[in-house]
């Protein structure tokens, strides 16, 4: 059944909402209201690391002791090979940044409407930005932990490929991955707070079934598109074919599997986000 919402604008003046899909006005306001987005990505940042006595260091230091505890785990204890000519700590580390990345932004993302009751329930504004803007935060973690992986290229004399200039279309894809699941885990979370415990449990699971710790090498050919079923794994060796170089390899139909799916979980998540939009402030 199709109704119509009255709300206030932060300007006072009441707008009628009529929750359509393809609402031109929607999506015009989305550009309309980009000083929001830019004010709630801001406020991450500074609320993300206020009162923290090393401050921004944090988004180096988390991702540094996951690579070394995975190295000594899966590189010294298990033996697991490293990809050819790369050594073990730098070919995790190349997974880690986009694994982080994507943590963060569907962590935060994820409970971002649950965290804002007051704009989701009493001001007019496309609630899509919401979980936008907590990518920016991500994204300066991202750059941040970058400054790692150049320290230990340096440390182990190794030099990157000319193909690292690809990063970003893959750091787009797990932009693009992240955000789908987001806007439907926001979504059901309004209504079904069971979520806020089931992500993190997901992001567990995650881990240990996407090649962060390890190289897809390991497994056999026979499975590497069912594994590719993980959307992760194209973005995740589309990172190390890009910086590695060498002798280093994509499955090209694993990315290609992994590319399909991320791009039906985003419309996925977008139509659902728009579909239970209009309910937010009813369960919120």
């Amino acid at each position: 059944m199709k109704y119509t919402i009255k709300m206030k604008n932060m300007d006072g003046n009441e707008t009628i909402i009529k929750p359509r899909m393809f609402d031109r006005q929607y999506w015009r306001d989305i550009w309309n209201y980009r000083e929001l987005f830019y004010f709630l990505a801001w406020r991450d940042i500074k609320v993300r690391y206020k009162q923290t006595v090393i401050g921004f260091a944090w988004a180096v230091i988390r991702p540094f002791l996951t690579m070394v505890v995975f190295s000594v785990i899966f590189g010294q204890f298990a033996k697991l090979p490293s990809e050819q000519g790369v050594p073990y700590p730098i070919m995790v580390y190349t997974a880690l940044l986009p694994w982080q990345f994507f943590v963060g932004f569907l962590s935060t993302a994820s409970n971002s409407l649950i965290e804002n009751v007051s704009l989701v329930s009493k001001v007019y504004m496309p609630r899509i930005i919401i979980p936008a803007s907590k990518a920016i935060v991500s994204f300066v973690d991202f750059i941040l932990s970058f400054i790692i992986l150049i320290g230990l290229m340096v440390f182990y004399r190794f030099v990157p490929s000319g193909r690292i200039v690809f990063i970003p279309l893959f750091l787009f894809l797990g932009f693009l991955l992240a955000y789908g699941l987001s806007l439907l885990f926001a979504s059901l979370n309004v209504k079904y707070r069971d979520f806020m415990q089931i992500i993190p449990s997901f992001i567990s699971l995650g881990l240990y079934i996407s090649p962060v710790g390890f190289s897809s090498n390991i497994i056999p050919d026979k499975w590497l598109l069912l594994y590719s079923l993980n959307p992760m794994v194209g973005v995740i060796n589309g990172f190390r074919w890009a910086i590695l170089g060498g002798d280093v390899n994509i499955h090209i139909s694993g990315l290609v599997l992994s590319i399909v799916l991320t791009i039906i979980i985003f419309i996925t998540g977008l139509f659902y986000f728009r579909y239970t939009e209009k309910t937010f402030a009813d369960y919120i």
